[in-house]
């Protein structure tokens, strides 16, 4: 796919536009973005477009994507010099994209939403680094070469600050019982810069900000992965 964005078929990015930017708005909610979501996600998809130069041959795409939200989640919020509230981080998070099919049962539909909303209380008792790792291991189910990339953190850096975090989590929340992610897959990539609109390097110019605001709208906003 990254093949064909750099072969110059602006179709292939918005495909990557469409397939990530569910998981993309989750993560921008969940590390406090809240009602900036949107432009984080879409500043980030341009990011990553202009950055796609130094993007590695066969790593993984969302990680990597994730690094940049991340980046710019921590931007927005330190330039607007505000913190988001429990209650928004939720309702956002929900908001941007439903993790309970419509499907299932109402009860146990009932019981996940009061688990995850008693693991975001229990999140903001802890440090940024144990917050960030719990979310994209437990929020977002990225497993752990993925946290890695996203992160920056080398993966044994992911998995100590991960146990430190999850025994702190079990004073906080004696009830709370991790799931296991998904298997680890490889693939790393360097992350874009997040500072600056990195313009100069974006792949055919013409698909700027506005092209893939466009690209996004027309295409909705499911992740399956």
């Amino acid at each position: 796919m990254i093949a064909r964005v750099r072969a110059g078929e602006p179709e292939a990015y918005a495909e990557l536009v469409r397939a990530h930017t569910g998981l993309a708005l989750r993560a921008a909610a969940a590390l406090g973005a809240g009602a900036d979501a949107e432009d984080v996600v879409q500043q980030a998809f341009f990011k990553a477009y202009c950055s796609l130069g130094r993007f590695r041959d066969g790593a993984a795409f969302k990680p990597w994507l994730l690094s940049i939200v991340a980046n710019e989640t921590r931007n927005t919020v330190r330039t607007a010099v505000r913190q988001r509230t429990l209650a928004g981080r939720e309702a956002a998070l929900v908001e941007a994209e439903p993790l309970i099919p419509e499907s299932a049962d109402p009860a146990a539909a009932a019981l996940e939403v009061e688990r995850r909303t008693a693991l975001l209380t229990a999140l903001e008792g802890l440090g940024e680094d144990h917050r960030l790792v719990v979310t994209y291991r437990y929020l977002l189910e990225m497993d752990e070469s993925e946290t890695a990339q996203a992160l920056g953190w080398p993966r044994g850096t992911v998995k100590s600050r991960l146990n430190r975090a999850l025994r702190k989590l079990g004073r906080l929340l004696p009830d709370f019982e991790p799931r296991e992610g998904p298997a680890d897959s490889g693939g790393s990539a360097r992350p874009a810069d997040s500072g600056g609109s990195g313009g100069s390097e974006c792949l055919g110019g013409r698909d700027g900000r506005g092209g893939l605001r466009g690209q996004k709208e027309r295409g909705g906003g499911d992740e399956h992965g």
